[in-house]
């Protein structure tokens, strides 16, 4: 038998891998890490994990179908754990990136109950930002 460590990564297809970037990059503060161009797949670091980006122009991309929207989500929305979570901080970083993070809400994740905030990245994709589970 065999035991889950953690989520390794989660691929995105996307249209746009310019704003994509950016808003893994700059808003969330990724790093790029591997760029495969020939194949179509850019891995950005996010802590311990990877999220892969793939045009849906590329070779990978076009092998999964039509690109997502609004009727043609690639998953509901997928979670990142932040470490030192200060809400107002947090907020002024996305909001001086055009990014609203919305109400902050206590929510239940793999850590416990804790502090979270959900938005979108530019393609509609909704991304969870989770702080510490909270004492209890």
């Amino acid at each position: 038998m065999f035991k889950i460590k953690h989520i390794d990564h989660l691929v995105l297809r996307v249209r746009d891998i310019e704003k994509m970037m950016d808003f893994y990059i700059k808003a969330l503060g990724c790093t790029l890490e591997k760029t495969q161009e020939d194949i179509g797949l850019y891995q950005l670091r996010a802590g311990s994990s990877l999220i892969d980006l793939v045009p849906v122009d590329g070779t990978l991309g076009r092998m999964g179908g039509a690109a997502p929207g609004k009727e043609a989500r690639n998953l509901d929305h997928f979670c990142l754990s932040i470490e030192n979570f200060e809400e107002e901080a947090i907020r002024a970083h996305l909001n001086a990136h055009g990014i609203d993070p919305g109400e902050l809400k206590s929510r239940y994740g793999a850590d416990g109950q804790g502090p979270s905030f959900y938005m979108s990245d530019p393609e509609g994709n909704v991304v969870e930002l989770k702080g510490p589970a909270e004492a209890t």
